[in-house]
Order: structure tokens, then sequence, then C-alpha cells
């Protein structure tokens, strides 16, 4: 683990992969942040793409403002909302289900959203870690001719935001489609990443056969262990990560244990000061 301490704050960087993750100390998120310590914060997140705080235990209203430190929080328009906060989204997997595909958070939308964050309120005794990969990474793998080819190529998702919620048996009529480019290029840093999703429908740009062959190949080589970083929980931790250079996948390990969380999501993020 290499850690980097950021002069001027007290905030502490613990790099946790050789690609992307890190865990950070050193700041209290359920007190107000100072403005070089969110811009510090911001830098982090870039750098690292998934940051994670330990032991924060945030209120809903701390989780918001958490989040606001790096977007602006969304309005689902058709999420199951926290009674204390309406920009809280809870989750219990005993009856919302278990999201154990690799995916993005989003992609009903254009643009899909630029973050996603965690708190964990109940996890099980063993297992329950999520794992994400580093999309950007994929990319730059890939030869390129292969890149010349994608990008002229997008992805078809259902665009029905109902399919989206917590819980959704997905039986929702899905006539609304919406198309993301399975290479972006990041809002923020102009790093290219794949970017693309095990619920796309087909692929755009190529005939329905080549789609489904280069469809299978670009989600098992964005899949690739190579690209990953695992980490497990404890109540009170919370996690956020870049939805526009990752894609993620919670581990189904543990039966029917408990696994309880709130989710904040956030759209239009903030650049560094630097």
């Amino acid at each position: 683990m290499t850690t980097v301490t950021d002069p001027g704050t007290h905030l502490v960087v613990h790099r946790t992969g050789p690609r992307i993750g890190a865990e950070v100390t050193g700041v209290d998120l359920t007190r107000p942040v100072d403005a070089a310590t969110a811009d510090a914060l911001r830098g982090a997140f870039r750098d690292h793409k998934v940051l994670v705080f330990r032991d924060q235990h945030l209120t809903p209203e701390q989780h918001v403002e958490a989040v606001r430190l790096f977007a602006e929080p969304f309005g689902h328009p058709t999420a199951e909302r926290h009674p204390d906060h309406p920009l809280v989204y809870p989750y219990n997997v005993r009856h919302t289900g278990k999201a154990s595909t690799w995916h993005i958070g989003g992609l009903w939308r254009s643009p899909a959203f630029a973050i996603e964050s965690l708190t964990y309120d109940e996890v099980p005794e063993l297992g329950g870690h999520t794992l994400w990969a580093d999309l950007q990474a994929a990319y730059d793998d890939l030869s390129e001719p292969f890149k010349t080819l994608l990008a002229g190529v997008n992805a078809v998702y259902d665009g029905n935001p109902e399919n989206y919620a917590q819980g959704s048996r997905k039986t929702a009529p899905d006539e609304t489609t919406t198309e993301h480019p399975v290479v972006l290029e990041h809002p923020l840093t102009g790093r290219k990443g794949l970017f693309l999703s095990s619920s796309a429908l087909g692929l755009t740009g190529v005939t329905e056969q080549e789609g489904r062959v280069l469809l299978d190949h670009l989600l098992r080589h964005a899949a690739s262990p190579d690209y990953t970083i695992r980490f497990g929980w404890r109540p009170g931790d919370f996690v956020l990560w870049d939805n526009q250079a990752t894609w993620h996948y919670a581990v189904d390990d543990y039966g029917d244990g408990a696994r309880v969380y709130r989710k904040v999501i956030g759209v239009e993020p903030l650049r560094t000061a630097s």
C-alpha cells in the first residue's frame, strides 16, 4: 500500500491497487469540510477513481453533503427514497435483489451518472465484497486498429428509468432506448475508456452478428482481473466511485446474509482547482 499525505491538509490517501482504488483517512465527513480539503479529495478521486472512507457512519444528510463535495446530488425519478432525505435511496438485498453483474449506473439517461456512492448499514459476517474494474486501463490495452473500429460503435440500453429502481423486475415497457458510445472521453480528464455494461441490448455501427461477437469480447476484456480492485465492508463505511471511468460487481457469496446500504448519486462532477 502506497501512502500519500496531502500538504496543507490532514488528508492521507492510502493507495490500495496498482491501477485504481484508495482508502482515505484524516477527514471526518460528518463535519463540514474546508475548501482545501475538498479540493484535495477531488484530486484523489480523479487519480484513484474509487475512494473508501472507513467508519464514517454518515447520516442521510451527511451522505448527501459528502457527495456534494464531488458532484451535484441527483434525484432519481423512479427510485424509492429514504424517509429522512429525498436524495438518498435505501437498499436491502433481501428485498431489492443483488447487483451481481458487471454494470454502470444510470445508463437509462444521457449522460449516465457521474458518481455513485454507498454508505453501509449492515454487511454479512463474511463475503459481500465489491469489485471495480478500470475501464480506461482496459481501453489502453486495446490495439490501435481495434480502437479505430470502436470509435464508431454505440451500445443500446433500456431507456425506461422504472426498470432501474430498487427491486425492479424490469417488466416496465422498454419502448424507449438510450445509446452510449462504447468509448467515452472522460468529461473532466479527457482520458478515453471503455464504457459499457452487461445490460447492453446490442451495438450499433456494426452488423447484428458483428455486434454479438464484439460485445462478448468487450465485456470479457473489461472484466479481466488485470483491471480490478476489491474491497470488503464494515458497517459505517462510505465509498464513492467514478461511474464514467469504472464499472462494478457486487460479489454474491454470502447466501441470505444481510447487506443493507444507502445510495446517493452524483451528476455534473466538480473540477479540482489545480
